[in-house]
């Protein structure tokens, strides 16, 4: 009986020693896997830090080349000013030809507009002088009328001056006479007026003490003018 109390406390002991061997083998394990893990969450995390390194250094090189791209350097700075001034140079160039083109488009205009004034006053006097040539030639062909109507009523006897017919031909002239008034015709004064070449046509000379030098004393055809011109000389005779 006592070997088998012994026997049973030999096994007992034996399967203490083993649950115990077991026991610090699983702890042992389980430090080993948790030094492990610690290990690998370390090294991720040496890793993320250094990942994390590079890329703030990363980052820090790429602000730098922005910053360095958006601050131009000195060569780009001379070009710029160079650009710069060359355009501002081709500006006023520009300008400059453009205000040269407008001065002398309105020294073109000016001249235009002179020519055609002066064009527009020239056609105006041809217009007008055609118009008193046109007039005058029409007063030459009348005045012979004119004349005939004032021998004939000068050759009238005193006795027939009453009668209708002589009335109505003496109507007929002071009609005419009245009308070619209205248009501008004039008769040129003559007798008891200085001699004067520009109205009148000396075809006697002779000597009155009743006239002055230089006198017209007879007037053999009168003399029109049409405004200030001459249609049509005096015929005249002058004294002294």
């Amino acid at each position: 009986m006592k070997d088998m109390d012994k026997t049973i406390e030999v096994i007992k002991a034996a399967m203490e020693k083993e649950e115990k061997a077991k026991l610090s083998e699983e702890s042992m394990e389980k430090k080993i896997d948790e030094h492990t893990a610690d290990e690998k969450t370390e090294g991720c995390q040496t890793k993320d830090r250094k990942d994390n390194e590079m890329l703030k250094k990363e980052e820090d090189l790429m602000e730098t080349d922005i910053v360095d791209k958006n601050q131009p350097s000195q060569e780009e700075e001379v070009l710029s000013k160079s650009s710069k001034s060359f355009l501002k140079s081709a500006k006023n160039k520009e300008l400059a030809a453009k205000e040269e083109k407008i001065l002398e488009l309105n020294d073109r205009l000016m001249r235009s507009m002179a020519e055609f004034d002066n064009f527009r006053k020239r056609s105006e006097k041809e217009k007008s002088q055609m118009y008193d040539l046109g007039v005058k030639n029409i007063i030459e062909k009348i005045l012979p009328v004119i004349d005939n109507f004032e021998r004939g009523l000068d050759s009238v006897n005193e006795a027939d001056r009453d009668s209708p017919l002589v009335q109505g031909f003496n109507m007929i002239y002071k009609q005419l006479m009245t009308t070619m008034d209205e248009i501008g015709v004039k008769v040129i004064e003559a007798v008891g007026n200085e001699f004067d070449p520009n109205f009148h046509n000396a075809v006697l000379h002779g000597e009155d003490e009743e006239f002055g030098e230089n006198i017209v004393s007879e007037e053999y055809q009168k003399g029109y003018m049409y405004r200030d011109t001459v249609v049509r000389h005096s015929m005249v005779k002058v004294v002294n």
